[in-house]
């Protein structure tokens, strides 16, 4: 008897073995040992409210997806993008929470490791930062603290590197003046 054909619903990838999965579970606690902190940075930057979930998800979206991603490289990218999603995501949802309820919301306390991360002379900055649009949060962040080149920026933010440099430039041109006007 020859080999049937799949039925609907039936996988066609190669079955997981034990070595791929223990091949997995090591490249990701890998990644995460060596990049949760980066990670954990973007997301204050970018303004999530919950940056340990927002990474954790990310994460274990990268589990999830690892045997199409399988590259160190494109796993940090990959970890890069999902973070600016989920966060991008997050704060969308917040808006759209806060528009809908009474009351409105107490001032958001940071997390200890938010509050750490950030120091006394950055403040200043950083809410000048956080005030402007999210592209241009983005791209500077990325730009910036993360030194991402052009090319890294736009995967991660799934915009063209022409758009990469107009938001940065306007986001440096804003932060300049509402730097200037503080002094």
């Amino acid at each position: 008897m020859g080999a049937r054909p799949p039925a609907d619903g039936e996988a066609l990838a190669r079955p997981v073995s034990d070595t791929d999965e223990l091949e997995r579970e090591a490249s990701v606690a890998a990644l995460f040992r060596h990049h949760y902190s980066p990670m954990l940075r973007l997301a204050v930057l970018l303004g999530a409210d919950d940056p340990e979930n927002v990474v954790a998800e990310a994460y274990y979206q990268l589990y999830r997806k690892w045997r199409r991603v399988r590259d160190t490289e494109a796993a940090e990218a990959y970890l890069r993008s999902t973070v600016c999603n989920l966060t991008r995501m997050r704060i969308r949802h917040l808006q759209v929470a806060r528009k809908h309820t009474e009351i409105p919301p107490a001032d958001l306390v940071a997390s200890a490791e938010s509050t750490a991360l950030l120091h006394d002379d950055q403040r200043a900055l950083i809410e000048e930062l956080q005030r402007l649009p999210t592209r241009q949060r983005e791209a500077l962040v990325l730009r910036h603290w993360l030194g991402l080149k052009e090319k890294e920026i736009a995967a991660a933010m799934g915009i063209s590197p022409g758009s990469v440099k107009t938001h940065t430039a306007r986001g440096i041109t804003a932060l300049t003046q509402a730097m200037e006007a503080r002094r």
